[in-house]
């Protein structure tokens, strides 16, 4: 399923991406700075999946779908594992509103009939005013998330380790990689196979061209092992055409999900 934003830039205000016969559209929307409703842009790359997976992981946990970031950029950087400074906070302060403004759209086909679920992951979102509170500039206090997607989330969420995950935060890939191997390794019960052209085509369909399949091959390879690096147990074997998955221990013991902290 097809559930996670570009990840790289994107121009315009309509994303949509297929695998199979999942789609999602992601549409760009705006939010209210106090004094004007502002047109946000997709959101995109590594940050709002590093968003997701903390309001996820704070929303299971805490069994509540209010997320706070704290009072101050400083707490908000910190409750994500990003570095104090000038490009990560312009960052964040961007996607993290990209995120709480969009809608998505996802459809499916099971058996007979085609599914489609509209919604926002985000229903309401709160940010501290230009001048208030030693605010320099917007700032998000809160959010709170979509019934609906919060919903799923106590239905289907699994633990994450916030730290792990934060690490790979220089590669949307490997994050992506990471979250599709700790939701799908543990469940197996025998071994999966997967082609370089199904690889390709649920984690990049941005690859075109005559080479696009050397390139993409060359570009998951490096992403799959800095996924494994902070998720040692994953069982996976590369193998002629392609990579064969293996039942793995999960990558959070459920146990102990509740001490995870970023």
């Amino acid at each position: 399923m097809p559930d996670r934003p570009p990840r790289s830039k994107f121009d315009g205000d309509r994303f949509e991406r297929k695998n199979g016969s999942a789609a999602l559209e992601v549409r760009a929307r705006s939010i209210w700075t106090g004094t004007d409703m502002v047109q946000q842009p997709i959101p995109y790359g590594p940050i709002p999946r590093l968003i997701l997976a903390y309001v996820s992981t704070f929303a299971v946990r805490e069994r509540t779908p209010e997320i706070p970031f704290g009072e101050s950029a400083n707490d908000a950087l910190r409750i994500l594992g990003i570095d104090k400074g000038g490009p990560a906070y312009k960052m964040f302060r961007t996607q993290v509103s990209a995120l709480a403004a969009c809608s998505m759209t996802i459809g499916f086909t099971a058996g007979d009939r085609a599914y489609t679920f509209h919604g926002n992951p985000v229903e309401q979102f709160e940010a501290w005013l230009p001048g208030q509170e030693g605010q320099r500039s917007l700032w998000p206090s809160s959010m709170v998330l979509g019934r609906r997607f919060y919903e799923t989330l106590l239905d289907h969420a699994v633990p994450v380790d916030l730290r792990a995950f934060s690490s790979l935060r220089g590669s949307a890939m490997a994050m992506d990689l990471y979250l599709y191997l700790v939701q799908r390794l543990h469940r197996i019960s025998r071994p999966v196979g997967l082609t370089w052209w199904m690889l390709k085509d649920q984690f990049g369909q941005e690859y075109v061209g005559e080479d696009a399949l050397a390139d993409f091959k060359k570009k998951f390879k490096k992403a799959l092992a800095q996924a494994q690096s902070v998720y040692p147990d994953a069982k996976i074997e590369i193998v002629r055409g392609g990579i064969k998955l293996f039942s793995s221990r999960p990558a959070v013991d459920p146990k102990e999900a509740k001490r995870l902290r970023v």
